[in-house]
Formats: structure tokens, C-alpha cells, sequence
């Protein structure tokens, strides 16, 4: 299914995409420059979230996943919201329609989307996104046998999507199986994260 233009007037959006039909989305903005491909929230959340194969070898739990997940930066729920909510606030200027696609996209992440205050700055809101993505990107854990370990770009995703500020390791695992690879400890480490920065956004 492609995607050319989130309105129905054809006229020039700042984010275009294209949706594969594994959830894989491509963006481009309109500033000049050519972001890497993303995953639709909704796609990446699902894939980390499963435990079963889906074929072809897939299989979320052991972070095994497709082609089509390759090389792509995987956005959290809020951070799809942010984008739609300010191309369609561009769209509005304009006078331009939103397509049926377009709205029920930003509906759905709207709706699953933990991490917003509409008291919040737009600026403040986008930092704070960005900076727990970092965090949780970043985060490395040693193991006993000197093995580094880090989170998956769909763990990072499904991790911003579910955790609420009272999950516990149990549940972090029960949701996202793949983080059973990580010591409890760092799990625990990895929601202190999430817990921070979701109190900072709702306060």
C-alpha cells in the first residue's frame, strides 16, 4: 500500500510516506533532508510484543525479523503522534483534507499513546521523546562472560508503548519476551528510565 501524500488534495505534506505491508514506514521531510526509514508504531509494538513465529524465520521474541526491518529507525507511539499532529496542523494551514488513512493512523496513536500532556510545550515534548529513545538506545549491560548487551530498535518502540509507571520487571518481560535475555536488575534499570521521563511529560 502506498502512501504519497497524507491529504486528499495532492498538494506538497511535510512528511510522506510509504507502508509496506509488514508496518515498515519511509519518511521524508520537506526541510532538504531524507530521514532513515521508520516503522509505523503500530507494526514495531506488535513485532516486539509477539512471541510466536510468523515466518520466514521470523520471530519477534528472538528478535528475528524480516527484510523489511532492516536498516530502519523504529518510532514509539508518541513519537508517530507528534509527527502527524504537526503535518497536520501544516495540512490545516493550507486548507487541505486529510486522507481516510492519514486519520485513522493518527487516531490509532492517539489512542495508545501514554506519553503526552497537552499542557506541554510541543519543543519540551519532542525532547523529552528523543532523549528517552537515546537513553534506551544507548543503554549497554555487561554480562558475566564480558558480553555487551543492548535493546533492539523494536524493544526500544515497544518499551515506550507499554510501560506504564507502575510496570514491573514481570510484566516488562511478559510483554516484550525478548527482554529475558537481560538480568532482572537490568530490566529494572531500563523502566527506571521510562518511569522518569513519563512522570517528567504527565507533571
Amino acid at each position: 500500500m502506498e502512501i504519497d501524500n497524507p491529504v486528499s488534495s495532492g498538494g506538497a505534506m511535510d512528511v510522506d510516506q510509504s507502508v509496506s505491508s509488514s508496518g515498515a514506514v519511509q519518511t521524508g521531510g520537506s526541510a532538504g533532508t531524507a530521514p532513515a526509514p521508520v516503522s509505523s508504531a503500530a507494526g514495531a509494538a506488535a513485532a516486539a510484543a509477539a512471541s510466536v513465529t510468523v515466518g520466514g524465520g521470523e520471530n519477534a521474541a528472538e528478535l528475528k525479523f524480516g527484510q523489511d526491518f532492516e536498516d530502519i529507525h523504529i518510532l514509539s507511539n508518541a513519537q508517530v503522534a507528534v509527527i502527524l499532529q504537526v503535518s497536520a496542523k501544516s495540512a490545516g494551514n493550507r486548507d487541505e483534507e486529510l486522507n481516510e488513512v492519514y486519520r485513522k493512523t493518527q487516531k490509532y496513536v492517539e489512542r495508545f499513546n501514554t506519553m503526552t500532556n497537552p499542557e506541554k510545550e510541543h519543543q519540551e515534548l519532542v525532547d523529552e521523546l528523543d532523549n528517552l529513545q537515546d537513553a534506551l538506545t544507548t543503554f549497554r549491560k555487561e554480562t558475566d562472560d564480558g558480553r555487551e548487551m543492548e535493546l533492539h530498535g523494536s524493544e526500544v518502540a515497544a518499551l515506550m508503548n507499554l510501560v506504564a509507571t507502575d510496570t514491573m520487571v514481570e510484566e516488562a518481560v511478559a510483554l516484550i519476551p525478548s527482554l529475558s535475555r537481560f538480568p532482572e536488575a537490568a530490566i529494572d534499570e531500563i523502566l527506571d528510565l521510562i518511569r522518569s521521563t513519563m512522570i517528567r511529560i504527565v507533571s
